[in-house]
């Protein structure tokens, strides 16, 4: 079982497809874990900007002004997104810049069933 201090390993992301099949009790939670730490609107706002940043990534003195949110407030959703494995962290100096990880983002949409066609039953 992961706690909240352990990082989750990028190399792996639990489970197959959720709409391949039943998913274990192990892979739920490793899985709910890291959509949870997208689940949050700052959260989600905070991956979009670096997504949209010109070099793909962006300075952790930036973004309290772009989200208008103080400085231990984004450090912390910062660190939700560091642990869940999404964003990388870089200290260049005082600051720390961040960057999207395009490998575990690609985990989450494949394990969200990415591409596949659903059966939907035809009404009666």
């Amino acid at each position: 079982m992961l706690f909240v201090k352990d990082r989750i390993p990028v190399e792996v992301l639990c489970c197959p497809p959720v709409t391949a099949g039943r998913l274990d009790e192990a892979g739920a939670a490793e899985l709910a874990g890291v959509l949870k730490a997208l689940a949050d609107p700052v959260r989600l706002r905070i991956v979009s900007i670096i997504a949209a940043a010109p070099t793909g990534e962006i300075c952790a003195c930036e973004l309290p002004g772009l989200l208008e949110r103080s400085q231990p407030t984004v450090s912390h959703h910062l660190s939700q997104l560091v642990h869940a494995g999404l964003v990388d962290r870089e200290q260049r100096g005082k600051w720390a810049w961040f960057r999207l990880r395009p490998d575990r983002l690609a985990a989450v949409r494949a394990a969200l069933g990415e591409g596949l066609e659903l059966a939907v039953p035809a009404s009666a």
